[in-house]
C-alpha cells in the first residue's frame, strides 16, 4: 500500500504542472503583446527642467525645435554635483545624444560626461558660437566653457547629430 501511495502523489504532481502549464499557456495567447513595439518610451522632462530653472545659477539650455524622431530618454538634475543638468536622447537612427551643464570643474566634469574623451584642438563653429571637438572611445562631444558652467553635447551620436542638438539649444523658458 506504501508503494502506491508514492504512484499517486508523482502522478498528481505531473497532473497539477499540465493544469499549471495549460493555464499559462492561455494566458499568453490572449494577452496582447506586440513584439515590434518600441520598448523605448520617451520621458517627460517638464518637471526636472523646471526644478533646474530655478535651482540653477546659470541658464538651464534644452532643445527648441528638433526635428522628428528625436526622443528624450533621460533627465536628471543634481543640486550636490555641481548643478548637474542631465538631458538624453535617442536620435531617430537610434543613437545616443546627451546635453550636460554642470558648474562642477571642467576637467573633471568633462572627462565624466565624454567618458574619457579627450580635446581634438579642432573648433565647430555652432549657432554663432566656438564649440570644442572632443573624441573619445566611447562618446564624441561638443564643449562650450562659458563663465561659471560647461556646457557638453556628447554621445555615440556622430558630430553632425551633436551639432544639429547643440544648435536647437535654447535657455529653456520660464514656468510658473
Amino acid at each position: 500500500m506504501a508503494g502506491m501511495r508514492g504512484k499517486q502523489t508523482v502522478r498528481g504532481m505531473f497532473q497539477s504542472m499540465a493544469v499549471i502549464l495549460a493555464a499559462a499557456g492561455v494566458i499568453y495567447l490572449f494577452v496582447p503583446h506586440d513584439e515590434n513595439a518600441d520598448p523605448i518610451k520617451p520621458v517627460d522632462y517638464r518637471v526636472e527642467l523646471v526644478t533646474a530653472q530655478r535651482a540653477a545659477p546659470y541658464p538651464v539650455l534644452s532643445p527648441q525645435g528638433l526635428p522628428a524622431g528625436w526622443k528624450p530618454t533621460s533627465v536628471s538634475y543634481e543640486r550636490r554635483s555641481g548643478d548637474a543638468w542631465h538631458l538624453g536622447y535617442l536620435t531617430p537612427d537610434r543613437q545616443y545624444a546627451a546635453v550636460e551643464q554642470s558648474t562642477a570643474s571642467p576637467v573633471k566634469y568633462i572627462d565624466s560626461v565624454t567618458r574619457g574623451a579627450r580635446d581634438t584642438g579642432a573648433v565647430r563653429e555652432v549657432a554663432g558660437r566656438a564649440w570644442q571637438r572632443w573624441e573619445g572611445p566611447k562618446y564624441d562631444a561638443l564643449v562650450l566653457r562659458e563663465k561659471g558652467v560647461t556646457t557638453v553635447v556628447a554621445g555615440t551620436a556622430t558630430e553632425g547629430q551633436l551639432a544639429e542638438l547643440a544648435t536647437a539649444l535654447r535657455p529653456a523658458p520660464k514656468f510658473s
